[in-house]
């Protein structure tokens, strides 16, 4: 009887390989479902970045706000009536002390 039961219990753990470890086994199929998850997200960011490069295409063939505004801040460009005001970030030092330090340190000749 004890022979008859160790049998089938090991008989049970050879058909539940396949199942837990096996090549279709509940392990892989979890491990494929991970995989088509990150897939379908990474596709999601790519379709947004598509739907915004598009929408910019259609705007710079349709418009001419789009070409103005890159005109402005890519090559600084104006039109003929604005006057171009450039504003410089206060620095922690003024200059005349920057000047000063830079010049103040001389290396000496060996």
């Amino acid at each position: 009887m004890r022979l008859i039961t160790i049998c089938l219990a090991f008989l049970l753990v050879l058909v539940q390989y396949p199942l837990w470890l096996g090549k279709g086994g509940w392990l892989r199929a979890w491990d494929l479902d991970q995989q088509v998850a990150e897939a379908r997200q990474k596709n999601d960011q790519l379709k947004a970045r598509n739907d915004k490069l598009e929408s910019e295409v259609r705007d710079l063939q349709t418009g001419t706000g789009a070409v103005e505004e890159r005109a402005r801040y890519e090559l600084g460009m104006i039109k003929n009536d604005e006057v171009f005001v450039q504003v410089l970030e206060a620095s922690d030092k003024p200059l005349v002390h920057q000047a000063s330090a830079a010049t103040a340190v001389k290396p000496s000749k060996r």
